[in-house]
């Protein structure tokens, strides 16, 4: 049986150093399990919704989209940060939309995971986007984005192969392989 008194640590003091557009960074001091104080930084995320969207013959729908921080384009699920008054699931509709074009009339949740636990808060909620329809896109005037349709086994190789290396992505991917074995 898990002990979380030998675990938790106890915030003490909290001060936001750094409050921008989208992330806020924290120092703390916290009370550690042996009774010291220890420094902590951390950054506070909205959260973000991810979606696969998966069409009829099995091909998923991904997006190349430079990501400034490493310098480099990735072969990405379609994602998003959660806006204000959203939802995970209005969030997951509306990232669909903007950066794929498409809509879809099933939207299944296959569950959540938090892809930098020690330094932020973020979660990001995965979706499988099924029976898709091509509308518009509707990206952000500072997003670009450039769709890549291929075949869901081509996907996971691209996984392997490395090819494939961002940790939102390989997740998401994974989920919805797990949920499509469920499913049928």
């Amino acid at each position: 049986m898990l002990d979380t008194t030998l675990l938790t640590e106890k915030t003490q003091k909290s001060e936001e150093v750094f409050n921008g557009k989208l992330l806020h960074v924290f120092y703390d001091e916290a009370k550690l399990p042996n009774g010291r104080i220890s420094s902590r930084e951390w950054i506070k995320h909205p959260g973000a919704s991810a979606i696969v969207p998966i069409f009829e013959n099995g091909d998923v729908m991904l997006v190349n989209q430079f990501r400034y921080p490493s310098q480099q384009i990735f072969l990405e699920v379609p994602a998003g940060k959660i806006d204000e008054g959203e939802n995970p699931h209005q969030t997951a509709v509306r990232e669909l939309k903007e950066e794929t074009g498409l809509s879809c009339e099933e939207m299944h949740y296959v569950g959540h995971f938090f892809p930098a636990i020690g330094y932020a808060d973020e979660v990001i909620h995965i979706y499988v986007a099924m029976k898709l329809t091509h509308n518009e896109n509707a990206t952000d005037d500072d997003e670009f984005v450039q769709k890549e349709r291929v075949p869901f086994s081509k996907a996971i190789e691209l996984i392997y192969s490395g090819e494939i290396n961002d940790g939102k992505t390989i997740c998401c991917l994974l989920r919805a392989q797990k949920y499509l074995k469920d499913i049928d």
